[in-house]
């Protein structure tokens, strides 16, 4: 028997696993449905393009069709490994925007501010540029600056100030608006995932039991308190017993299906299935969020791009003996070096649109390796606030099918607006002078898609999800809220979710960050409650019914 089950060693699970196991009176079970991290792919920056056509490390999840978007089904990849999705990112470091947390605080989910939750974000982070008031420097989390410098994303960024963007150093600090590199996590020009950061030091304590290659089935609760957890491994099923909680740090995705395969959720989607309802909880699955991006793909004639040519197989052999002799070069790109924030609209208070710049040829996930190698340059823009909410339900009561995703994107009407605002800034970046030495043929959206109607019918055809699903366990105490401000979940005793699902609302950028915050600050409360209870006798636990 375990104090702590972890179900999902993802960005958020590992840092539990961490942290927990830190105290060695207490014994903890990270539960994972991958492998192990051991593939170069993984650890290698640029092995980025090989995570997403990995059908061993990627859930590779599809969305039902989105009546939106030409009723096309959208790719959704989902880490499968230790580290989960951190494992397979862009490692772009981003917290988002100040606002974004008070705004979770407002809904009334104490301890959630922004000034609140700072000092988990410093806790984690070991800048390399040293501790300030916004970073921290003894932190596990290694986020450092690019150790590469291709002459593209130096031009996006003299084009992007030519077109009024002011250049920035840090997204995290003072002021997230503004275009500059991102800073990435990375230690030594290698992927520093949520395992490498905080699961690898903590993985030869004796409290701490990894299992890898397993999938979670069920968690099983019993009069109305979660007691451990059911899982399939080699072909075989087993269970495991938890005596303080079980944690589900599964995901956007696999933490609201595991609680409906174990009976909690809305009644009507349990029994439509067959399953037992344990707790009627209408809110699981529901308030699903995205990022919706629209990309500006352009030719590029200089070669300096990532693709498949003589002078770019000439760097890409001196690539490999920099990265492996010096750790630097090519093979640290993580495909969006730089980016930035602004205002679609200027009366705005904050911004609404987030760049991604890539050095080359990125069009459908860069699944397509022939359009893949082709030389070229894309500047995504994605919407950081949508309006529109999706939903996540069962498509069977087989815990090894996927689950239906219904995200529902462009379904507000204000969100398409966005989306063309977005578009045209990228566009009047890219036609800046400070491209015209790379500048070839725009292939995306095309020089004849000019008028607004064309540019929406462009998106619809076009646009892809950018990862950030997050809000289908959200925190808060409205009828479809899922967990408390402590991430218990409302009705069942000993049962937590820890991970980007508690989001009520998406934050304004990627959320890898965020994720791991909400691990440390969960972590803490866990272990402040162990303390308080012991000092406490008669203290009642605070993950009750």
């Amino acid at each position: 028997m375990y104090d702590f089950i972890i179900v999902g060693a993802g960005s958020a699970g590992c840092v539990l696993a961490n942290r927990l196991s830190s105290d060695p009176s207490l014994k903890v079970c990270l539960v994972e449905a991958g492998p192990k991290d051991s593939s170069p792919v993984v650890h290698v920056p640029l092995g980025i393009i090989g995570m997403m056509h990995s059908k061993k490390m990627n859930w590779r999840y599809y969305t039902e069709q989105e009546p939106n978007l030409g009723n096309r089904q959208l790719f959704w990849p989902r880490g499968k490994t230790l580290g989960g999705s951190s494992s397979s990112n862009a490692m772009c470091y981003i917290r988002g925007h100040a606002s974004d947390y008070d705004e979770w605080a407002a809904l009334g989910n104490k301890g959630w501010s922004y000034d609140e939750v700072l000092p988990y974000f410093r806790k984690s982070e070991a800048q390399q540029r040293g501790a300030d008031n916004y970073h921290g420097a003894d932190g596990p989390l290694h986020v450092s600056d690019l150790r590469i410098n291709n002459p593209l994303s130096d031009a996006f960024l003299t084009a992007a100030e030519q077109a009024g963007h002011q250049v920035s150093t840090d997204f995290n600090g003072k002021e997230q608006a503004g275009v500059g590199y991102y800073q990435v996590t990375q230690k030594n020009g290698q992927r520093c995932s949520s395992a490498v950061a905080f699961l690898r030091p903590a993985e030869q304590r004796p409290n701490l039991t990894v299992i890898t290659d397993a999938t979670t089935t069920k968690v099983v609760i019993h009069q109305g308190k979660a007691t451990g957890i059911e899982y399939r491994k080699g072909g075989h099923n087993y269970k495991i017993k938890a005596k303080r909680e079980v944690i589900l740090s599964g995901g956007a995705i696999n933490s609201p299906q595991l609680l409906m395969l174990s009976g909690v959720g809305d009644r009507k989607e349990l029994e439509t299935h067959g399953i037992e309802v344990k707790h009627h909880l209408p809110g699981v699955g529901k308030n699903l969020q995205d990022h919706l991006d629209v990309l500006v793909v352009t030719r590029e004639r200089t070669f300096h791009s990532v693709g498949f040519s003589p002078i770019a197989l000439t760097r890409a052999i001196k690539g490999i003996f920099d990265y492996f002799l010096f750790r630097k070069g090519n093979f640290t790109t993580n495909i969006a070096e730089a980016g930035g924030f602004a205002k679609s609209s200027p009366e705005l208070d904050k911004p609404d649109v987030q760049f991604h710049f890539s050095p080359c040829y990125l069009d459908n996930h860069g699944l397509d390796l022939l359009q893949t190698v082709k030389h070229g340059y894309s500047l995504h823009a994605c919407n950081l606030r949508p309006k529109s909410r999706g939903s996540l339900g069962l498509a069977s009561a087989d815990p090894l099918q996927p689950p239906r995703i219904t995200a529902n994107y462009l379904s507000h009407p204000e969100d398409i607006e966005v989306m063309l605002k977005a578009i045209k800034m990228s566009r009047q970046i890219l036609q800046q002078e400070g491209f015209d030495h790379y500048r070839g043929k725009e292939v995306f959206p095309g020089k004849e898609v000019q008028t607004d109607e064309q540019l929406e019918a462009f998106i619809r055809r076009k646009a892809e999800s950018i990862y950030h699903p997050v809000g289908t366990c959200k925190m808060g105490h409205d009828a479809l809220a899922v967990v408390d401000e402590r991430l218990c979940v409302h009705g069942i005793e000993g049962l937590r979710v820890v991970d980007a699902s508690i989001m009520p609302t998406l934050v304004g950028g990627n959320t890898n960050a965020p994720t791991i915050m909400i691990g440390e600050k969960a972590a803490d409360m866990i272990l402040n409650d162990i303390s308080f209870r012991k000092d406490n006798v008669s203290a009642v636990k605070d993950c009750v019914a």
